[in-house]
């Protein structure tokens, strides 16, 4: 699998310049992008409002301002886009699902879509957020938003959008460093002000103890250090800061340690090992850190930020009220604001029974609410409604896979996953699901696999895909592989459950593997026993001359006789026997066509159990009741055994 690295030193291009400002102990609130609560009543509108959507090449903006202020929007996010760009030239930037950015013209309009956290009074106001899910990506922001950086969390959670092809090699304290790096970004009218320095971050390390360099390097998403919901701690700040540190040193003093230690890691060197080896003495580096972080002059930077795009490309449509008001039940939905995305989806309904995006939502609500089958019905209709919706199509396979699917259902599920794919190359979940369907029906593995595959590279950070390529793996019996592919999930698991989910797969995976080497253990040794039987048998017929087994078939016609002595070289070819009898320095060559029809006797004992001829016999003391054959050299064909003690 390709792994992009980043050429953090890149702000040496000439696109860039180094500025400095001094520190104060003046705040700036930085947001958070908080956990999404339950519903509130949206603030009910006194008229119509105009809405209108402006189109750039990678950004959708949705306004109720004016077009001058969506041009201004979808042309910052080009930029902030092409800033990404410049910084890591090797990274994949483009999602696979559309950025939808809704612009508000003010705090009324906000608070009628933002998140029921904060409508509690005495609240953080925020100035945006970023809803970052499997199947779309939402930027909610006021127009008027006011403050030093009133977009920070939007760049924080956009950084970390960005950087989700590198979740498996880059460890906690680089990922979210490099967010709160880049959330503190300026775009203006002529360039892009980058890494100015956190007041809050510093002013918190400087009353608290850093965490030791090694520690703050082997953090992951188990440690008590990580909490992703409290991003105000020690950990977030402190990798802040040495995310900083080394960004400026590297400039200054033009080497490419960050680079260099993102190569390692790539290589899949220990994040401690790799520090060590990049960076030198962890102890020394501690102290710059500690002395960096009390210092009192900052350096950031400054980049022209060539969009390639002109405003002029950009398209915008005006959008009816029932448009407009699909648009923001939509947005309440992934917000979490249930009742009122519903309001606002039976008035567009009423208005308009055939709005597909209407109908997406409420397939979506449903879905959350754990209503399958109603879920499946909207997304069904939808798909009806217009078959170039890559998320219906995604949608009622996904929920028809997971109710079970019937029989009958096959050929449209695996259309529609397939349709998902050809109208959204980039979609991740429909490559999984199309693994895991096939998986399922136990058909095209290798296509499978490499469904499984795809959507792992698509989302390296997803653990779930990773999940679905080893279950693939193991329906093709490639169990060593399905261990691999487990191991490296556990490296990009980002909660205690993830990991416990893993482990526990792990497990069942290394016991099949366990028992199916007992298998061919098993297998081989009873392969070798019929080989050596299939040997034995041939030297036994060869010994035995094919005529007399020939002959061995046919009825007994001589005289009968008997005689008495030890039985001797006792050899069976399943039905046949031959065995020689001695007595009195006399030896008799025997045979039987079928044992199972000679007639065992005893005299003087009992046998213990029954009589196996092909075990038992060698050596016993025995009369024999025979019929003389012209079989040679086996000269009498065996009517009965008289064993005794």
């Amino acid at each position: 699998m390709h792994r992009d690295l980043i050429p953090l030193n890149s702000f040496d291009s000439s696109h860039s310049s180094v500025y400095q400002y001094e520190f104060t102990n003046m705040w700036k609130r930085i947001v958070l992008l908080l956990s999404l609560l339950l519903a509130a009543p949206v603030v009910a509108r006194d008229k119509p409002e105009s809405w209108l959507v402006v189109r750039s090449e990678h950004f959708s903006v949705l306004t109720n301002a004016n077009e001058k202020a969506g041009r201004k929007i979808a042309d910052q996010f080009e930029r902030i886009r092409s800033v990404f760009h410049v910084a890591f030239p090797h990274l994949s930037i483009d999602t696979s699902s559309p950025i939808v950015v809704l612009a508000v013209k003010d705090e009324k309009d906000f608070r009628g879509l933002e998140p029921q956290a904060y409508l509690a009074k005495g609240q953080v106001k925020l100035g945006g957020l970023f809803l970052r899910m499997p199947d779309k990506n939402y930027v909610l922001m006021r127009v008027d938003a006011e403050g030093d950086h009133p977009y920070a969390v939007v760049y924080h959670e956009y950084t970390h959008l960005l950087l989700g092809k590198s979740m498996e090699w880059m460890p906690l304290w680089m990922n979210e460093g490099l967010a709160e790096f880049y959330q503190n970004t300026d775009i203006h009218e002529k360039d892009v002000a980058l890494g100015e320095a956190s007041p809050e971050n510093l002013q918190l390390l400087r009353e608290n103890r850093l965490l030791p360099l090694a520690t703050l390097f082997a953090v992951d998403a188990n440690s008590p250090y990580y909490h992703e919901e409290n991003k105000g701690s020690i950990f977030y700040a402190e990798s802040w800061a040495l995310i900083h540190y080394i960004i400026v040193k590297d400039r200054q003093e033009k080497t490419q340690r960050l680079t260099e230690y993102s190569e390692l890691l790539a290589q899949k060197v220990d994040p401690v090992a790799a520090a060590s080896r990049t960076f030198g003495d962890l102890k020394q580096m501690q102290a710059n850190l500690e002395n960096y972080i009390h210092q009192r002059i900052y350096s950031y930077f400054k980049l022209t930020a060539v969009t390639g795009v002109e405003d002029t490309a950009f398209k915008v449509q005006a959008l009816t009220e029932t448009q407009a008001d699909a648009a923001r039940a939509d947005f309440l939905a992934y917000d979490e604001r249930v009742a009122d995305a519903r309001a606002l989806l039976e008035r567009v309904l009423h208005d308009d029974p055939k709005n597909v995006s209407a109908h997406e939502t409420m397939g979506y609500l449903e879905f959350r609410a754990g209503h399958m089958e109603e879920a499946r019905k909207w997304y069904e209709q939808a798909v009806k409604l217009d078959s170039r919706s890559y998320l219906a199509h995604y949608y009622f396979a996904a929920i028809s896979m997971n109710a079970g699917v019937d029989p009958g259902d096959d050929a449209q599920v695996e259309s529609s996953l397939r349709a998902a794919i050809k109208l959204n190359p980039s979609f991740a979940p429909a490559f999984d699901r199309l693994a895991a369907f096939e998986g399922m029906m136990h058909k095209n593995l290798d296509e499978a696999h490499m469904m499984a595959l795809t959507a792992t590279e698509l989302e390296p950070g997803n653990v779930t895909y990773r999940l679905t390529g080893a279950n693939v793996l193991m329906e093709m019996e490639r169990i060593k592989d399905a261990v691999a592919v487990l191991q490296g999930a556990l490296r990009v698991a980002k909660s205690a459950e993830e990991t416990a989910t893993i482990q526990n797969f792990l497990a069942r995976v290394e016991a099949y593997a366990a028992a199916r080497a007992r298998e061919e253990e098993q297998n081989r040794r009873v392969a070798e026993e019929l080989k050596a039987d299939a040997q034995a048998n041939a030297e036994f017929a060869a010994a035995a001359d094919g005529d007399v087994i020939a002959a061995a078939n046919e009825p007994p016609k001589g005289p009968h006789r008997f005689m008495v002595g030890t039985l001797q070289n006792v050899r069976c070819h399943d039905p046949h026997i031959l065995m020689t009898l001695a007595a009195k320095g006399k030896t008799l060559a025997l045979h039987s066509g079928n044992y199972y029809k000679i007639i065992f006797t005893a005299v003087g004992f009992t046998p213990k159990g029954e009589i196996s001829p092909c075990k038992d016999l060698e050596g016993a003391a025995a009369k024999v009741e025979y019929v003389e054959s012209g079989a040679a050299p086996a000269t009498g064909y065996v009517v009965g055994i008289e064993l005794h003690k």
